[in-house]
Parts: structure tokens; sequence; C-alpha cells
């Protein structure tokens, strides 16, 4: 099953429902999957570049601003990767390190935030660097909850996929996607890299 549900519609109170109810996913979500090509996990934003990210939604779609509770949402949906029950796979392209969110100084200290989360027990960071072969076409990031779910994030509309097939093709994507990413000190390495880049090193 496939639902659309149009952004404006979700966020017609603002950013701070639709955050909430994403922190109650992840709570109830034990393993979590994610590719985000372009920009940084939600789940591991600064306040900083999460301010920004929020309030360019706020600003492109016109829904009532209410940027800072929905940061303080989004803030405290973080708090599963240090709780110990929660298990997440994330993949970022390294375009998401040199997507310019805010400037130098909202890049940087994203960066470091990277560097400094990059060993949690919680979490298994891949970087599928900008040369590297992949094994399948490029895909837009989506997001995959306990294997029950997956969720794209489109410009005008959320989608949710709960269909068994479509979710297993998803899970085959994810693995190509994991073969062409680097881990450890190899993805770290990349974030390194970007963090002298937009410290201007």
């Amino acid at each position: 099953m496939t639902n659309l549900v149009p952004w404006q519609q979700r966020l017609s109170t603002g950013t701070e429902d639709i955050q909430d109810e994403v922190v109650r996913v992840y709570q109830q979500t034990r393993h979590s999957k994610a590719y985000v090509p372009t920009m940084m996990w939600g789940t591991l934003q600064t306040e900083a570049y999460a301010t920004v990210i929020l309030r360019q939604v706020v600003e492109f779609l016109g829904v009532p601003d209410d940027v800072p509770a929905g940061v303080a949402k989004r803030m405290e949906r973080q708090r599963v990767l240090y709780d110990g029950e929660h298990r997440f796979d994330v993949i970022l392209g390294e375009q998401a390190l040199y997507t310019n969110v805010g400037g130098p100084i909202v890049m940087r200290g994203q960066m470091e935030r990277l560097l400094r989360d990059f060993d949690l027990p919680s979490l298994r960071l891949g970087i599928v660097p900008t040369t590297a072969e992949v094994g399948m076409v490029p895909e837009p990031g989506f997001n995959m909850y306990d294997d029950s779910r997956v969720h794209y994030e489109l410009v005008s509309t959320g989608v949710d996929i709960t269909d068994p097939d479509e979710l297993a093709l998803h899970d085959k994507a994810f693995s190509i996607l994991s073969d062409a990413a680097c881990y450890g000190g190899d993805a770290k390495s990349l974030i390194n890299k970007a963090l002298n880049f937009w410290s201007g090193d």
C-alpha cells in the first residue's frame, strides 16, 4: 500500500506537530535505515542546521511559522541515539557533506557533530563517495522503519510504502548502497575533508 499526504495538509498547524509525530515513530522503531544523498539525516542535525531547514520548509510551503518549536522537537527526537534501545543504519551521500545549509559556520558545526557521534554504539554511519560506482540507478533518499514501512519526503508530499514486495526492493536497494559506501576510518576521512573545506583550510 502507498499513501500520499500533501505537506501543506500535514503542516497546516506548523512544524511542531509533525516533528512530534516523528519523535513517536522513532521511539517505537527498534531498527531504522536511512539513505540521505544530499543533506543531513534529521536525527543527526545540529540545532543550527535544523533551524535553517525548517525555516526553508515554512517559507517554501507558506505554513504557520513555529520554527523554534519544531526544532525543539527535532532535537528531542535525537534522544533515541543515546538510550541504548535503538539501532540506526544511515548512509549519506558525500554531497550531503557539501550541500550548503546555512553557510560555513553552520556546516562546520554539523561536520563536528558527525565526528562526535560517529562511534555511537547505536549508529552505523556510511558515506557513498561522489565517485563511487553504485550497482543501481540513483534513487532519492528514503527511511525504513523496522522493515515495515518506507517513507519518502518529496517536494509536495510525503509518501509511505507498506507493501511487502516494495519493502523487499527497498531493503535490496539499501544493501546495494551499503556496498558502495565507506565506513569506519574511510568515512571519517571524508567528513574531516569536508570539515577542512568549511573551515577554510
